[in-house]
């Protein structure tokens, strides 16, 4: 089974508000190069993106559909990939203290990736899983950094004593 989970220190709304940003797909879907809505309002049930994957100078172009969506919590998703079929991929939010545990489950459903799916492709999938959730806590992270500055009143971290430059100019 390619489940895999990761504390991301940002409340549990931050990273669901990254998630329900379609356009913001690939910023943290390994593989991916941009992303695009192409049907219905996303991360609502039966929603669209649509998105591009880069190998070398073959570009592919598959899309994700939203198949379950509990607002602030859950999100299932079905991702299309061509000849290698599609994938179930189910990410929960769990409030964690003052962060989110965030849980990911992906199996293949149909095609070429639900035949060739065997113990062998695990690690892989776990790899793939591990970056993804590392860009998605790098994304949410600084999306909490930066409302709470905004919240504070300040809009970047320079000091009063850098933003005039060294002493004497």
């Amino acid at each position: 089974m390619a489940v895999r989970h990761r504390l991301i220190k940002a409340p549990p709304s931050t990273v669901w508000a990254v998630l329900a940003d379609g356009s913001r797909y690939a910023e943290w879907v390994v593989g991916t190069s941009s992303s695009r809505p192409i049907h219905g309002h996303w991360p609502r049930t039966d929603a669209a993106i649509g998105y591009e994957v880069r190998i070398g100078p073959v570009s592919l172009t598959n899309r994700t559909t939203v198949r379950f969506c509990e607002e602030g919590s859950r999100l299932e998703l079905e991702a299309h990939a061509g000849a290698l079929g599609t994938a179930r991929i189910a990410i929960e939010l769990r409030p964690w203290g003052e962060h989110c545990l965030v849980l990911v489950d992906e199996h293949p459903l149909q095609g070429a990736g639900g035949w060739l799916h065997n113990a062998a492709f695990e690690p892989l999938i776990h790899l793939r899983h591990r970056a993804m959730l590392g860009r998605l806590a790098g994304l949410c992270e600084a999306d909490g950094d930066q409302r709470q500055r905004q919240r504070h009143g300040r809009a970047s971290t320079t000091t009063p004593a850098t933003a005039a430059g060294p002493q004497g100019e």
